[in-house]
Formats: C-alpha cells, sequence, structure tokens
C-alpha cells in the first residue's frame, strides 16, 4: 500500500514487511480446525477485506490532510485498528445494526453510507444527512446509529435496540464497540447487566487499543479484559485485533450464537492506537509509551501485513480483480487462445480456471491485483472527498442554522 510521510505514522512511512510480523499473522490462523475455516473463505470476501482496510485508512489519510491544510480542525482516526472494524463488519447483514465509535468510521461506510456522505458530515456541511449539525457519522435507515461521545453510554443504547430486534422475531444483531477504558464506566456495566438478563443479540467489541484516552491500560485495568464475559454470564472471545481474518472469524462465531439466540457476547480484540486521542494530541500521546512499543505495533500494521500475507498465499487472486479494480464473484475466464479446438474451448468454460501459477509468478500476480484494489479505493476516496468540499460551500437556509440548536422540531 502507498505511504504517506505527511500524513502517516512514522513506523508506517517507510514500512517492509518484517518477518516476525507474518510469522505472528500465521501463526493465529494455525491450529487446524482454524485453518480449515480459513482454507474456506472464498477469494472474494478476502479481497473485500483489503478493499475495506484500504479504504477505511485512506479515509483517516484524507482528514487527516484536511486538519493540515485548515479545512477542518481535528480528526478522531483509527490508523492502526482498523482490522478490527473491518473484521467485525464482515459477518453482518443488512439489517443489523451498528453503533461505532469515532475511531470506528469506516463502520459507516462499510454498511453502506456513501463515502461522500460520510466525508460531509466531518465536513458539518448543510446538505449532509446531519444537517451540519453534527459531525457524528450515522444513518438510521441504514442502521448506522451516529456515535456518541461518552462512549460507554451505548451500550445500553444498542441493548435497546438489539432487544427491539427480539421483541420483531428479527433474526438480526446489533453490534457496539467499546474502548478498555469506556468498559469501567457505569453506563457500560448497566447496560451490559440489561443485555444479560433479557438475553439480547447484542454484541459489544471491547477496542483494547491499550490506553483510555491519556491513561495507559496498566493504570485503570487491575484484570485481563478477557475475564470480563464470565462476570456478565454472556458469550465471551478474544482475537487479535490487527489480523483481519481472525477477528473475522471470531465476529462470525459470535454473530452466529446471537442469531440463534444465544446472545449477548463480548469481543476482547486487542489492538494499539498509532496517533492520539485525536490529531490534536499525538505528540502527547506519544510520549505515553515508549519508542519499541509504536516500533513493535507498527511492524504489526494490519494493511501491510495482511497484504504480505495475501502476495505470499497459494491463492492465485489475479482473476478474482478486473483491470478497473473492481472485486469479481466469479473468477474470469482465461482469454482464448488463436487457432484453439471447440473442445479444448469447451473445457475450458466447463473448469477451466486460470492455470495455477507457482511461485514467483503468483506472487507477482497478486500483488498486481491489489494495486488494482487499491488504486480504485485511492480514485473513490478522492472523488468523494472533492464531491464533499463542493457542498462546503453550500449556504445554510434559515430552518437548517436554527432547527434543534434554538427551536425544537414539531414532529419531535
Amino acid at each position: 500500500m502507498k505511504r504517506f510521510k505527511a500524513f502517516d505514522p512514522p513506523e508506517y512511512v517507510d514500512w517492509t514487511l518484517h518477518p516476525s510480523a507474518l510469522r505472528e499473522f500465521r501463526g493465529r490462523l494455525a491450529a487446524r480446525a482454524v485453518a480449515r475455516e480459513v482454507a474456506a473463505i472464498p477469494a472474494p470476501l478476502l479481497l473485500r477485506f483489503y478493499d475495506g482496510l484500504v479504504r477505511t485508512r485512506l479515509y483517516d489519510i484524507t482528514l487527516k490532510r484536511w486538519v493540515k491544510q485548515g479545512v477542518i480542525s481535528k480528526a478522531w482516526l483509527g490508523t492502526g485498528e482498523e482490522a478490527v472494524t473491518v473484521g467485525n463488519c464482515a459477518p453482518l447483514e443488512p439489517g443489523d445494526a451498528v453503533g461505532p465509535m469515532i475511531r470506528n468510521a469506516g463502520a459507516a461506510f462499510l454498511r453502506g453510507m456513501p463515502l461522500d456522505e460520510c466525508f460531509r458530515i466531518y465536513l458539518g456541511s448543510p446538505d449532509s444527512i446531519a444537517r451540519g449539525h453534527d459531525l457524528h457519522l450515522g444513518d438510521f435507515e441504514r442502521r448506522v446509529f451516529p456515535p456518541i461521545s461518552m462512549v460507554g453510554a451505548f451500550v445500553p443504547v444498542l441493548a435497546g435496540v438489539a432487544f427491539a430486534m427480539k421483541r420483531a422475531g428479527e433474526r438480526r444483531v446489533a453490534m457496539t464497540w467499546v474502548g478498555d477504558g469506556s468498559s469501567r464506566t457505569g453506563e457500560f456495566h448497566e447496560g451490559m447487566s440489561l443485555a444479560a438478563t433479557l438475553g439480547v443479540p447484542l454484541i459489544v467489541v471491547l477496542q483494547d487499543n491499550g490506553v483510555a484516552l491519556g491513561t495507559p491500560a496498566e493504570v485503570h485495568l487491575k484484570a485481563p479484559l478477557e475475564n470480563m464475559a464470565a462476570a456478565y454470564g454472556v458469550l465471551g472471545s478474544a482475537c487479535d485485533g490487527n489480523n483481519v481474518i481472525d477477528t473475522y472469524l471470531v465476529t462470525r462465531r459470535a454473530v452466529r450464537e446471537c442469531r440463534a439466540g444465544k446472545g449477548p457476547a463480548i469481543i476482547v480484540a486487542k489492538t494499539f492506537r498509532m496517533g492520539g486521542h485525536a490529531t490534536h494530541d499525538e505528540a502527547e500521546a506519544r510520549h505515553l509509551f515508549p519508542k519499541a512499543v509504536f516500533e513493535r505495533w507498527g511492524r504489526r500494521d494490519p494493511i501491510g501485513v495482511y497484504e504480505e500475507w495475501l502476495v505470499a498465499g497459494d491463492r492465485d487472486l489475479d482473476a478474482w480483480v478486473a483491470e478497473d479494480g473492481t472485486i469479481r464473484e466469479a473468477a474470469a475466464a482465461p482469454a482464448r487462445k488463436a487457432g484453439a479446438t471447440r473442445a479444448a474451448s469447451a473445457a475450458r468454460t466447463a473448469g477451466a480456471a486460470r492455470k495455477p501459477a507457482s511461485g514467483r509468478a503468483r506472487a507477482e500476480r497478486n500483488r498486481a491485483a491489489l494495486a488494482r484494489i487499491e488504486a480504485r479505493a485511492a480514485a473513490d476516496t478522492e472523488a468523494a472527498a472533492a464531491e464533499a468540499l463542493q457542498s462546503k460551500r453550500t449556504p445554510f437556509s434559515d430552518a437548517d442554522a436554527i432547527e434543534g440548536v434554538y427551536e425544537i422540531p414539531e414532529n419531535l
């Protein structure tokens, strides 16, 4: 993936694969039962993971560029934590609900919100779905609930959403994210207690990035977060939050259990925040941990390691990616050779996927396929950002400026 010297964390700028990071990634998926699950993941889904990771990173890069250009004053980024959001959202279906934290903003467009709409909300444009009143991303029609700044407060809210689903007889799930710090709040406890008592299909992802605003986890945590599920009598699991496949598989199991009426569930995803709480305190945030900690997590960049895993894998991904970077649902058959016999043509049509490549040739094709996906994601992001910036010039009407600020709408 392209790196951005002006916007990426220092550890990502000249990123190269460290052998230990790939060994760790593979090791998490090495158990026999897990390996079978990995082998069964369709190639298009693996590629959509990559597409989601890249788009989530590019979204943050755009926001950070706008901060440096003075377009916006600050942004809350999820750099380094993309695999949590992408892996958690992947098993969800239409009709499921999400309540992301600001650091999981990618969940909004992963769940169907147009990217330009997400940018317009951040810009406070009057033609955004929030009509310029709030920068929290959400769309109730898509069941994307806008983040609440008091993070733990979303647990009782989404517990209520999940309860409504259960009462309606829907086989749906609701998902929200909390940090290690917000898991200490009263609202989190009350929400989890209620969800457990009602047996609702709620998945709470405890995104343990090692710091609560500016307080390292070891200061405010005296027991492993993995013990928390037992305290509420709910399903509990843990995943490597920098490994998108591990995160996906663990989340998929939790989703299945919740759909079957066995929820709620808590997933502990261990990851790391590669910046500050927001763009305004990055320098201060780096004083919280030794340089070696950032270096270690920098080697484990969730996009870089996953990209190298895909490139080195035994799947030929090139056939699944069109020239324009679109991910195909069926592999493209190879082009016919001049003079091919009818029988040979029929054989190619019947089973005829691309002949498996080996070693270096396959790796080169895989890298080229991923480059096409990235190029499309970059073009889409730039186009969405440009469109959103145009809307920033749209003037506010009197109603847009006042309604909900000084006056309460009559239909509320």
